[in-house]
């Protein structure tokens, strides 16, 4: 979380994999599976629904915002009601992602914004677990 912004999650880590590399694990449904969910729907066109299914039957439901080719796609962001979803409606918050290349290698920045101040530091620590998990997906030998 920022410190000027209790509502907002920024995250930043270093990926060694270009960033037309990094960009088929947010838009591809086989690949994002691999580091977030367990089965996911995307059209990733402004418009076109992100949808992920996780681990313990919770879904995340959003869409597609905007989407730049190998620097930058948003997307809206909340749950479909279930027992144990954050009580965040489909499309309530909204993700960015930056990819940065640096010779070679991503420097990813995710900003996820309007998020209700109590499940902040939820959506922080998910983050938090989720993005290494996409760092080693995209880093793992072929």
């Amino acid at each position: 979380m920022t410190g000027a912004d209790k509502n907002v999650v920024e995250q930043s880590l270093r990926i060694k994999a270009r960033p037309e590399t990094v960009w088929k694990y947010w838009t591809d449904p086989q690949r994002i599976c691999e580091w977030w969910g367990s089965a996911a729907q995307l059209d990733p066109q402004p418009g076109g629904v992100c949808r992920i299914e996780m681990g313990g039957g919770n879904v995340m439901r959003g869409e597609f915002v905007e989407l730049v080719p190998f620097e930058r796609l948003v997307f809206t962001f909340g749950w479909e009601t279930s027992d144990g979803a954050p009580e965040i409606g489909p499309g309530e918050s909204r993700v960015e992602v930056s990819l940065i290349d640096d010779s070679g290698d991503t420097i990813l920045t995710l900003r996820h914004s309007g998020l209700p101040g109590s499940f902040s530091e939820l959506h922080a620590a998910g983050w938090a677990h989720f993005l290494p998990l996409l760092v080693a997906a995209v880093q793992a030998p072929s």
